[in-house]
């Protein structure tokens, strides 16, 4: 290969002109020759066996090229990006110039990496949510104990529901007093406030007691999916069966025993604290991540092809439809059962694509400045860590991922790792109201108890 010229264009043209020597082009398409006789009929010679003279006087002298451009082509152009010192992104436009006794000639034009500038990447000021464990994360987490505690009991004969019951009831519906079809029911079961049925209806089953008849009327919805149905007033009559209420245990000893190894509440406080509080530490560091990362996308100066954001809402495009496929869903599917287009699912990634482009030319670039070097110690450190997270043998992960591509996401990591290094991060500041530390909290339950035992009253 020879690169006769190079040329920059505006927008991130970049046209060459490369040559095949006429040597090489000839071995190929000699070859193309050999691989094809066998396919072509030429009257006076058995099939496969007339020279590539008397083919080429019948079809024309150029009638292998495309096979031998095919190729020649790609390991040509190859040699000419590296050559060249440009590196494309996107699928080069080639067209033949000529061919002579100096060889086969292409001009080739090519969508290149913009080139890239960065503000200012160190100090960036970030906040970062607080991590204080307080005494309402502590009650938040108590109460989810109590629920998973919680029994069904049945109400006292003269008590009536109240929201959150779980009743039993028939019911059979009627507009302007014809019953209409889907709209009975025996036996059924509602917990009250659940929003299961239209607007109205479990508001005035409240305050009914078990053996009770009675009458519901409400008016369905303009939105409403049964079209004979939609803005009609409708009258169910119903008969209230069973009640049901949940019961809560005491948030005390005897609930910490229950759901833990703990023998005191205390104990149980402590271990929520110490566990609340690493939760909310990942959490924070992950939000700290995605608004550097933002940052860093605020940071690429660069005029970026688009072509290299449309890249990459076909690659989030596959990639959505690679999980549909696992779940056995294609993307038509997909598309008839969410009401979108292909339209408006590129629409819907390219936002994110736009912000993920930036921010690797962004990290690119601050990994170049820093002079970041991935030695092989650290790619092999990083194929052991896949090979230990995928449960599979370090050879196989080489042989299925490309050196060269793991040395590229260690270095945007490596970039990114010193911008978050060099970061002030600052807590944010707690609602004093709010903010009391779990030490505090676990010296006084009193508070925690009281609320607990006024649910239970009212529950009885």
């Amino acid at each position: 290969m020879i690169l006769e010229k190079v040329t920059k264009e505006e927008k991130n043209i970049v046209e060459m002109e490369i040559t095949v020597p006429a040597d090489e082009f000839e071995k190929a398409v000699e070859a193309a020759y050999k691989k094809n006789v066998g396919k072509m009929t030429i009257p006076g010679f058995r099939k496969g066996k007339a020279p590539r003279k008397m083919i080429e006087k019948m079809y024309g002298s150029d009638v292998f090229y495309d096979d031998a451009i095919n190729a020649v082509f790609p390991q040509a152009y190859e040699d000419a990006i590296k050559e060249a010192g440009i590196t494309p992104v996107d699928r080069p436009d080639a067209e033949p110039i000529s061919n002579d006794e100096n060889g086969f000639k292409i001009k080739v034009k090519v969508t290149v990496k913009p080139e890239v500038s960065v503000k200012e990447y160190k100090g960036l000021k970030v906040e970062k949510p607080s991590v204080a464990v307080t005494a309402e994360d502590i009650e938040n987490e108590l109460k989810g104990y109590q629920k998973r505690q919680a029994r069904m009991i049945d109400v006292a004969d003269d008590d009536v529901t109240k929201e959150g019951d779980k009743v039993v009831f028939d019911f059979e519906g009627f507009v302007d007093g014809v019953a209409f079809e889907g709209g009975k029911a025996e036996k059924y079961n509602l917990t009250l406030g659940s929003g299961q049925f239209i607007p109205g209806f479990e508001d005035q089953m409240i305050g009914k007691k078990a053996g009770d008849e009675f009458s519901v009327n409400v008016t369905f919805p303009e939105e409403y999916h049964a079209e004979d149905l939609k803005g009609k007033a409708a009258e169910f009559k119903c008969k209230l069966h069973d009640i049901k209420r949940e019961e809560l245990p005491e948030i005390d000893d005897e609930l910490a025993k229950d759901v833990s190894d703990f023998d005191t509440l205390d104990e149980l406080k402590a271990d929520i604290e110490k566990k609340v509080g690493e939760r909310k530490q990942a959490a924070a560091e992950s939000t700290v991540s995605n608004k550097i990362y933002d940052m860093v996308a605020e940071l690429c100066e660069a005029d970026i092809p688009e072509c290299m954001f449309e890249n990459e809402v076909d690659s989030s495009m596959q990639q959505f439809a690679n999980r549909m496929a696992s779940q056995g869903i294609n993307m038509q599917q997909y598309m008839q059962i969410t009401g979108q287009t292909v339209e408006t699912m590129r629409a819907a990634f390219r936002v994110n694509a736009e912000r993920d482009v930036k921010i690797r030319l962004a990290l690119e670039k601050i990994a170049e400045i820093e002079g970041i070097i991935i030695d092989q110690a650290d790619i092999d450190a990083e194929y052991a860590k896949f090979a230990e997270e995928m449960k599979v043998d370090v050879e196989q992960l080489v042989s299925d991922y490309a050196t060269e591509n793991i040395a590229k996401d260690l270095s945007l990591q490596k970039a990114f790792d010193l911008v978050k290094a060099n970061a002030e991060v600052t807590e944010e500041v707690a609602d004093e109201k709010k903010e009391t530390k779990a030490k505090k909290t676990r010296k006084s339950t009193k508070k925690a108890e009281e609320a607990t035992e006024e649910k239970a009253e009212d529950a009885e």
